[in-house]
């Protein structure tokens, strides 16, 4: 047994400690300023006869390995659950232990292979008790030579060239067996070769992991977006980073009529080997990404869980790991970026919403550009071997107005093959009719390839679908976000205490992202969020013109003016700041102009003196940023203008942050007015500022609001009751049935297909009062 070497600095963690506790806040646990971003590398194997378990640890801070330990743990052979949670807990206890000491903040985590064999669990409980991405490699108890490599001096390898995944098999390195200790050699029986492997210890195995591991990671410490052949976005690494390895997880997160719905389906498909595929426009960046990733994350461990009938959910685990590293049944792909056609789609989004100026156009140089940019794309994925070739996927899903024009492309290559179109943003069906309307010429443009798709899928939102959709073809499904991703799962405090007294300091996951964020505004030279000495407001939106920011800021000031009013006794601390933030998009080229404008509107003369109490941050692609924003947030707005479906309405309800927000798109069916949230009319910013100034002096009612927020979100808006939606056309149309919805909603076809039906008290969205091609 070896223990960590390495010693914190009393000074370092007394200067780092802030003292709100001591001061106005009572109720909060004091903090420290920053935490150091660390790796781990974790390794082990039975020891003793199989009497005990070695766990070894490595420690990494990015450049080299700074730390070093080992524990060995009782081993009942044969008893593979208790094994599993006995190195579960000694895994996450050292390294709590570790962070507490150290300040330190465990972004990454390398687990070999045989390690998650014993505890198929370790990664589910990195990831949701310490906020850890676990990545799996395959490292061998043996030094393996390189075949990717050119031969080197002393080295003699293969120079093929070609990729080689982790723990591919390389050649092993053989040693003479003379050269170990003690003669070995001497001992090998007739006929056995005197060369022997070298052993690879488990402390180089640990330290092999860490280093793998933070290859995985780029730009401001976040996991680095994978793209493979033909622009296939390879998730999670393609399978090597492991969230969710136990499916319990994601059951508790939906109720049990999804639940079986979702298995029933996806039995299915599987029996059948059934391909299913995306084609979005971005990989990352905005909701529809967000949702593709999140699907392909659960269908994966779906399906490889579904693959294993009888097992129990542990053996069935410990079956996955061998498994994870075979492709899923389900791909998504996107095009290659093009800023001129970006340009382009970002004008039609603004022009089909009528927010765009009356003067812009889609010209007709702008859609040969479209076209040419779609048809190069487009004949790489027809290509022999690509998804939309025959053998490729049974089924495909084109997401938004960037990519319709595939599906006559689609049609020629593959006749047979059904093609589902989700239309994810809000059409004007009051503008598209207008002869000679901007809005007119988009959608024409656009129906010409849509109308050739078997189905046409809207948010359930009144007056969002033109009638010149077959209402045959339309069926309604709303947006989803994942309860167990890095936006939405919940960031669990954990305690320390210090070196010098009695207080107690609190170390959290949520204060590391919420230092990083002052970092960031430091290193943009924005106003300070001086959480938590003050509360915040927040809206979470990109810098578009329909997310109604103006209106945000209006409001806020209006708040303000009745805070001083109503109780001119308040401190600064006492006031509420504003945050306006939110990630860009690839495809997106509007956020700069946004964000300067609203930079130009705080400084004017109506708002200058709140400005400084005003944080605006374009934020680098961090999911668990986003999650410490909102969850620390006191109340969260949503007020855009024209909106498509706005699922971070749902997750601040999921989250239990009471929020005001527009009856605008898909936000009316995720609040229930005055009971997990406030709706107003666009516009009228002085309701909202009531709504603010209620909510900030009243705490029975914040507390009323927030907690009954919490429990009372539909499965619909969550990735498992999403993912059903998916499962079931897949199910339908590989039947070759050719369905047809009549403007219903696809939760409710599925549940009625699956025998699932939904039971009184359940949540779901309302299904009233909808007119979605309403005039």
């Amino acid at each position: 047994m070896a223990q960590f070497q390495s010693k914190p600095s009393a000074a370092i963690r007394r200067r780092l400690s802030s003292s709100v506790a001591l001061t106005n806040k009572p109720n909060i646990t004091s903090t420290f300023a920053s935490l150091t971003p660390m790796w781990a590398g974790i390794s082990g194997s039975p020891v003793n006869n199989t009497s005990g378990y070695e766990i070894a640890i490595s420690i990494h801070d990015s450049v080299y390995s700074t730390d070093f330990a080992s524990i060995v743990i009782p081993y009942i052979a044969g008893d593979t659950e208790k094994n599993a949670k006995a190195i579960q807990q000694c895994v996450l206890e050292t390294l709590r232990k570790f962070c507490t000491e150290h300040l330190c903040k465990f972004l990454g985590a390398g687990i070999t292979l045989t390690l998650l064999r014993e505890a198929p669990n370790l990664c589910t409980r990195l990831w949701l008790d310490m906020d850890i991405v676990p990545i799996v490699f395959n490292i061998k108890p043996y030094h393996t030579d390189s075949i990717t490599r050119p031969n080197v001096k002393h080295r003699i390898s293969s120079t093929t060239g070609s990729y080689v995944p982790s723990g591919a098999d390389t050649p092993t390195l053989l040693v003479e067996s003379a050269h170990f200790t003690g003669g070995l050699g001497a001992n090998l029986n007739t006929g056995v070769s005197d060369r022997l492997p070298i052993p690879r210890t488990l402390d180089e195995q640990a330290d092999s992991a860490a280093r793998k591991c933070i290859m995985y990671f780029g730009p401001n410490n976040n996991p680095r977006l994978s793209i493979g052949p033909r622009n296939q976005v390879t998730v999670d690494a393609a399978g090597k980073i492991h969230l969710i390895d136990d499916l319990v997880e994601y059951k508790k997160t939906v109720g049990s009529g999804t639940w079986n719905a979702v298995i029933k389906l996806a039995d299915e498909l599987r029996e059948k080997k059934i391909k299913i595929g995306f084609f979005s426009s971005t990989p990352q960046g905005g909701g529809v990404a967000l949702m593709r990733h999140a699907l392909i994350r659960f269908l994966t461990a779906l399906d490889v869980d579904a693959a294993c009938p009888g097992f129990s959910p542990r053996s069935l685990q410990c079956s996955r790991t061998n498994l994870r590293f075979i492709s899923t049944s389900l791909y998504t792909y996107v095009p290659n970026p093009s800023p001129s056609v970006f340009r382009t789609t970002k004008n039609n989004h603004n022009i089909l919403q009528g927010v765009a100026p009356p003067e812009l156009r889609l010209t007709q140089d702008a859609k040969d550009n479209f076209d040419a940019w779609i048809l190069k794309n487009g004949l790489r994925w027809t290509a022999e071997g690509g998804p939309l070739a025959p053998g490729g996927v049974d089924i495909a899903f084109i997401d938004d107005p960037q990519m319709p024009g595939l599906i006559p492309l689609i049609k020629k290559v593959r006749p047979g093959l059904p093609i589902v179109y989700r239309s994810h943003i809000e059409i004007r069906s009051d503008l598209v009719h207008v002869p000679g309307s901007p809005q007119e010429e988009v959608w024409k443009y656009l129906w010409n390839n849509i109308q050739l798709a078997d189905l046409f899928i809207s948010h359930p939102v009144s007056k969002f679908v033109p009638s010149d959709v077959p209402i045959e073809k339309l069926a309604l499904l709303g947006a989803a976000t994942d309860w167990l991703d890095g936006l939405n799962k919940d960031l669990d405090p954990w305690h320390t205490r210090d070196d010098w007294g009695d207080r107690r300091y609190q170390v959290e996951d949520s204060q590391y992202y919420m230092g990083e964020f002052r970092s960031l505004c430091a290193k943009e030279k924005m106003n300070e969020l001086r959480w938590p000495e003050r509360d915040y407001i927040i809206q979470v939106a990109r810098f578009d013109p329909a997310k109604g920011i103006p209106n945000v800021i209006d409001s806020y000031a209006k708040f303000r003016r009745l805070l001083s009013k109503g109780s001119p006794d308040l401190s600064e601390d006492d006031q509420p700041q504003l945050l306006i933030c939110g990630h860009g998009a690839v495809d997106d080229p509007d956020a700069s102009i946004i964000y300067d404008q609203v930079m130009q509107l705080i400084n004017s003369d109506d708002y200058v003196e709140f400005a400084k109490d005003i944080v605006v941050m374009r934020l680098p692609p961090s999911d668990q940023l986003l999650n410490a924003l909102m969850a620390n947030a006191r109340m969260a707005l949503q007020l855009s203008t024209r909106e498509g479906f706005e699922v971070k309405v749902s997750e601040a309800v999921h989250a239990g942050i009471p929020i005001i927000a527009c009856q605008t798109g898909g936000i009316p069916l995720q609040i229930e007015h005055g009971k997990s949230g406030y709706l107003t009319t666009p516009g009228d910013n002085n309701a909202v500022a009531q709504h603010l100034y209620e909510l900030h002096t009243d705490e029975a009612l914040h507390r009323r609001i927030s907690e009954y927020a919490k429990t009372h979100v539909s499965d619909e808006v969550g990735t498992v009751g999403n993912a059903a939606a998916w499962l079931y056309l897949a199910v339908k149309y590989t039947r070759g049935e050719k369905i047809k919805p009549k403007g219903a909603w696809l939760n409710d076809m599925l549940r009625e297909e699956t025998g699932e039906l939904y039971q009184a008290g359940e949540p779901r969205l309302p299904r009233a009062g909808l007119d979605v091609q309403g005039n």
